[in-house]
């Protein structure tokens, strides 16, 4: 019942009129979220950054969850490309060196392969997802909700009676 509920909410927040850049905004962020270790100083930022942005903060919350649920599979590519980023490149040695006896830094965990892998995956990721998440989002409005609507069974829920009492409740705090 709850994956129905955040399913139409989900529908619900691409059919709002919230724009296409805030709602990949805060799916980008919550892909940072989900794809990253969630217990480190990066992902504090990333939060903060979902609090101050003006971004859809159930995109972000779905973005970490759908990255979230597979995020262990790519662990292991994760755990490779921090290990080239931390280990194979000798010219950042000194750098890192730096930022390890830097005292916030040093918190940050990033001398973990994971947490530096999924990190800098995620960064890379940031521009392509955020242009997809937002041609998506359009996409949805102009050509999959409109055939959505005309379904029969959608315009018969629409029209009973609970669908006008729960549309009445819902938006009740909404002003």
């Amino acid at each position: 019942m709850i994956g129905l509920e955040l399913l139409a909410k989900l529908f619900k927040v691409l059919r709002s009129g919230a724009s296409p850049g805030q709602i990949a905004g805060g799916f980008i962020l919550g892909m940072i979220l989900g794809l990253t270790p969630f217990w480190n100083l990066h992902n504090l930022l990333v939060i903060l950054l979902i609090i101050i942005l003006d971004v859809n903060i159930s995109m972000s919350i779905f973005g970490f969850l759908l990255f979230s649920l597979f995020a262990w599979f790519f662990d292991p590519l994760f755990h490779s490309f921090g290990y080239f980023l931390l280990v194979d490149i000798g010219s950042m040695k000194d750098v890192y060196t730096s930022m390890y006896n830097t005292p916030v830094l040093g918190l940050s965990n990033f001398n973990n392969t994971v947490v530096m892998g999924s990190l800098a995956a995620s960064i890379l990721l940031l521009l392509p997802m955020y242009f997809l998440a937002k041609i998506g989002v359009v996409q949805y409005r102009v050509k999959i909700d409109p055939m959505f609507q005309k379904l029969k069974i959608v315009q018969m829920v629409k029209g009973s009676k609970l669908y006008e009492w729960y549309d009445k409740i819902s938006g009740a705090g909404e002003l």
